[in-house]
């Protein structure tokens, strides 16, 4: 699929579901405009027990950064409320970096010359046994975007592996139809980790220029198709840096607002990914970054805006951040972050056999994050899921 295909047209073995989120979410984005609120919405906003769409967005516009201080106070309330003084914990496994898209913003792309590896299933039980032995009871399951290395059976057969060591475990992985979310619940997954990247189809047709990743409906629905498949949770999330951040994050909020309102029994939790260099030769700095308002500032505003208009919601922290910005965030209104992070293909155990997705900031270890979650007078969840 390349770019004589719109970034709407499905290829044929992909899923249509029906569906009325895509048009609702996207209809209220066009009419979002960050500018046009004003300090009276803010306040109005911060006085109301529950948000709707309207105050969502006034807290993400730029009158409200005048009132973070105000904004923080309320969010540590309400994180207080529904998670209490807790951080869950986990660990993501890369098992493949091969990937048939042409993404231009990731290291995955298959027209980047890195070093591709897959794990075999030694080697992924190696890697889930190191992990276990932190202590950590959370696994997030990884690979690129390429059906034909990393089959649908042999995610399954990874995901088997890990239920037999952890309490809950996620997949973050290509699209999936709904059969197929089905399969990889049935092999144990509980919980489907996908991001749009960026709302803004005009953007998203500029860095998807090949690949069945271009087909933007189609990674839209696939939350829902997860939760049809049967899975507890599904999460939410755009790239910050790829288009503009306030209207992006917009977006990504409506929709797990409304797919949560759709299937009121699921768990729904955001990510917050900066675009993040992924090399030391790549031209991305923080004014290049900062310049589509994807700055430290606007990424704690968008979680304080995110708290307040999905209170029950987790949030989780990226590697991609710094450590002193990750501590700061946990409590206020973070409440998931990752720990003993490798984002290469292993690494755990054996040796590295592919090359990371990005560079991280916080290469924090589980007993180094640990230490500073107790430091705030926090305590780290490794289990909060029984599997029977």
């Amino acid at each position: 699929m390349d770019a004589r295909h719109g970034v709407m047209t499905y290829l044929p073995d992909m899923e249509v579901i029906k569906s009325c989120l895509f048009e609702r979410v996207l209809g209220e984005l066009s009419a979002f405009s960050p500018e046009s609120f004003s300090l009276s919405d803010v306040r109005a906003a911060l006085e109301k027990d529950w948000l709707d769409a309207y105050d969502f967005g006034a807290l993400l516009s730029f009158a409200a950064d005048g009132c973070l201080e105000d904004i923080a106070v309320r969010a540590r309330v309400e994180t207080a409320r529904y998670f209490g003084n807790t951080i869950r914990l986990y660990t993501p496994l890369y098992i493949a970096n091969y990937c048939g898209n042409q993404c231009t913003y990731c290291a995955f792309s298959s027209r980047n010359d890195i070093k591709r590896g897959k794990l075999s299933m030694d080697e992924i039980n190696r890697e889930l046994d190191a992990i276990a032995k932190t202590g950590v009871d959370d696994v997030l399951i990884l690979t690129g975007e390429a059906r034909e290395v990393s089959g649908v059976e042999y995610i399954g057969h990874a995901v088997k592996a890990a239920t037999e060591r952890f309490g809950s475990v996620g997949i973050e992985i290509y699209p999936l139809n709904t059969d197929e979310y089905a399969y990889i619940h049935q092999c144990g997954a509980d919980f489907v980790s996908i991001y749009q990247e960026t709302y803004d189809t005009d953007i998203y047709d500029k860095i998807h220029p090949k690949g069945p990743k271009r087909c933007f409906p189609y990674r839209f629905h696939s939350q829902e198709r997860a939760v049809m498949g049967g899975m507890r949770g599904v999460s939410f999330g755009v790239l910050l840096g790829l288009g503009d951040a306030g209207r992006d994050a917009y977006a990504a909020g409506l929709h797990a607002y409304y797919l949560q309102k759709k299937y009121p029994h699921i768990e729904i939790s955001l990510s917050v990914p900066r675009l993040r260099a992924f090399n030391t030769s790549s031209a991305l700095d923080t004014e290049t970054i900062a310049a589509t308002g994807a700055s430290e500032r606007r990424l704690l505003q968008i979680m304080l805006a995110y708290r307040l208009f999905l209170p029950y919601a987790g949030i989780a922290i990226s590697t991609r951040e710094r450590e002193s910005f990750r501590n700061n965030v946990l409590g206020l209104c973070a409440t998931k972050m990752s720990a003993g992070v490798n984002v290469g293909v292993g690494g755990y155990d054996i040796d590295q056999k592919g090359g990371e997705q990005f560079i991280i900031s916080d290469s924090r270890s589980v007993e180094e994050i640990h230490k500073s979650i107790f430091a705030k007078g926090m305590q780290p969840v490794y289990t909060d899921h029984i599997r029977v």
